[in-house]
């Protein structure tokens, strides 16, 4: 047999263990930890979106779909985003249904990145962006916030860690771990310095129905930024969906056509019962959005 070091990858032995599991294995067993360690709501799934996918198994809806996913959801996937965040994307050709936003993100970098690329991360930020930065075989660049800046990115010192192998930003907002988000004023200047520097976004947005004290901007949506942003989000959060494992991704063609190359060698397509409820989720549930915010 040979040695561990001659077995596994040294690009996976290099990664570090998840420091939430780290707190998961110290706190096994004790009563008196309550955990703020996994973005989970404190919901069920709307019995309305349960029967949408109980009816989908009931009625034999339990084969393969399309790579790309359903037709029907990638329609309303494209209503929701032109509805509700003002930014247009064409439902046969410009959006993927993935398995979760954590799909998602492999996706979009492993379609995106080359060996030596540079990202910049923005920190706090959720644990899998860096590894899967890795993995994908670029360099992750970090630039630090802080509670005293209110986790705001400064401008300036975003400039500072671009370089001429710097190929995109990778933004998660609201923020997952800190619940912080990006207003429009900051958000332009980030789209100021992705023009200048000819620079790729992408923007984990899942938590943007989370948005209590303004309306979220979907980063797509700012001017010049649709054809540079490659647009993540998902069901987990809003709908209570974390278990049903569904998210989407929305970009340009090209870029979309490369993350289907890769989803359907890895993955295939994403579950077909959790699409029909994902269908009932968008068309009929909004309701239900507002009443778990107001809770």
């Amino acid at each position: 047999m040979k040695e561990r070091s001659q077995i596994i990858s040294r690009l996976v032995e290099s990664l570090p263990p998840s420091g939430i599991r780290k707190f998961f294995d110290l706190v096994i067993g004790r009563e008196d930890i309550i955990s703020l360690g996994v973005g989970e709501p404190d919901f069920a799934t709307p019995w309305r979106i349960c029967e949408a996918g109980v009816y989908a198994i009931e009625h034999g809806r339990t084969s393969y779909t399309s790579n790309r996913g359903l037709m029907a959801l990638r329609r309303a996937v494209a209503d929701y985003l032109e509805e509700r965040f003002a930014v247009a994307y064409h439902p046969a050709t410009e959006i993927c249904i993935t398995v979760g936003v954590s799909q998602a993100i492999d996706l979009a970098m492993r379609a995106l990145f080359n060996p030596g690329d540079q990202v910049i991360v923005i920190e706090p930020c959720y644990v899998s962006y860096k590894p899967m930065a890795i993995l994908a075989g670029a360099e992750v660049f970090v630039l630090p916030t802080s509670m005293r800046e209110g986790f705001q990115p400064d401008l300036e010192r975003v400039e500072s860690l671009i370089t001429p192998r710097t190929k995109a930003i990778l933004l998660g907002y609201p923020n997952n771990p800190t619940g912080a988000t990006y207003g429009r004023t900051t958000l332009e200047g980030l789209a100021a310095l992705v023009r200048r520097h000819n620079l790729l976004v992408i923007s984990d947005e899942v938590y943007g129905e989370l948005t209590y004290d303004s309306e979220h901007v979907c980063f797509a949506s700012l001017d010049g930024m649709r054809e540079r942003t490659i647009l993540l989000s998902g069901f987990s959060k809003a709908w209570a969906m974390t278990g049903w494992r569904l998210g989407y991704l929305a970009g340009p063609r090209e870029v979309v056509e490369a993350v289907v190359k890769i989803h359907q060698y890895s993955m295939l397509c994403a579950p077909i019962m959790a699409q029909y409820a994902a269908i009932e989720a968008l068309r009929n549930s909004r309701r239900d959005v507002e009443d778990m915010l107001a809770a």
